[in-house]
């Protein structure tokens, strides 16, 4: 089992005393004290800041506790870490971000924060990822946090009118715009942001696809858990320990029966082909209606028109 979530959970309940507790008082003055935000975020960055502040000032290392405070609020009350096949993962990665699939399917993440493996990044092991609301602006976020073997990462996607691929675009804008002339030697690190948003942005894709191959755990699939009455009001509680979701089992049989494409070619149809993996994807519901939305799936690798 991979146990770096929970170390790095221990660690921030170790240098934050009372930090849960603090949260479920921020949770609770959901519509209250501190406004209302949308029901897949758990709970803004705001409280995080205050949490890291202790209310007061903030210092350079508290500062840089904020992104993980907050992945790791939204990570916790569930705590799932996602394994996929080795095969999968693999076609998955290199399967090109569709830029048509917009970045409304990203609320569909199955629980309030997700810890997802790598399994081909030097260095890294794996990645939080939840949703943001800004309190400030109302804008929306997807906050990534690399789990790297140094440190963790956070990578900001901006959530808006836009695809999934051009959120990635804007990111590395946002990250270029503020390297000084001193620091253009950092450009390799922005490109390399780049690169593994895309990984992480298509394997979160997956996850939020129509019936993704997930394996279920006592018959049930991922979901955010339900708040238990106590006191006369209702409140969260963390699971003891992680919970391990293997995703894609069922079609890594599919995708190890597939020869490769030095084997088959691709020609052109009616011959046997290798068709690519892709995303396929289409708009369902009454234009302009709240039921409207994008129904996308992801398609291995498959051979076509083979005898």
């Amino acid at each position: 089992m991979n146990l770096r979530p929970t170390n790095h959970l221990n660690t921030i309940s170790k240098r934050y005393p009372g930090i849960w507790k603090n949260v479920d008082l921020f949770r609770k003055s959901k519509g209250k004290d501190l406004g209302d935000w949308p029901e897949w975020c758990f709970l803004p960055m705001a409280a995080s800041y205050a949490i890291a502040s202790n209310g007061g000032g903030i210092s350079l290392s508290a500062a840089s506790d904020i992104s993980t405070i907050s992945a790791l609020t939204a990570w916790r009350y569930t705590q799932g870490i996602y394994c996929f096949d080795s095969d999968v993962y693999a076609e998955i990665v290199k399967t090109t971000v569709d830029k048509d699939i917009p970045v409304d399917v990203l609320y569909r993440l199955p629980e309030w924060g997700v810890y997802i493996e790598l399994l081909d990044v030097d260095g890294c092991y794996g990645f939080f990822a939840h949703l943001e609301f800004d309190m400030t602006t109302k804008r929306s976020e997807l906050r990534l946090l690399i789990d790297s073997e140094d440190m963790l990462i956070p990578i900001i996607l901006h959530l808006g009118d836009w695809g999934v691929a051009e959120a990635i675009d804007r990111a590395v804008e946002v990250a270029y715009s503020r390297l000084s002339l001193l620091e253009a030697f950092m450009a390799d690190s922005v490109e390399w942001q780049r690169g593994i948003a895309q990984k992480c942005l298509s394997l979160l894709l997956y996850l939020c696809s129509e019936k993704p191959d997930i394996e279920r755990i006592e018959g049930n699939l991922p979901t955010n858990p339900t708040p238990k009455k106590v006191k006369k009001r209702h409140k969260f509680f963390a699971p003891n320990k992680p919970k391990i979701w293997n995703v894609g089992k069922k079609i890594a049989n599919l995708v190890a029966q597939t020869p490769s494409e030095s084997q088959s070619g691709t020609h052109a149809s009616p011959k046997a082909h290798i068709r690519r993996a892709h995303w396929h994807g289409y708009w369902s519901g009454p234009r302009n209606s709240i039921e409207r939305k994008f129904i996308y799936k992801w398609i291995p690798t498959m051979v076509v028109n083979s005898k």
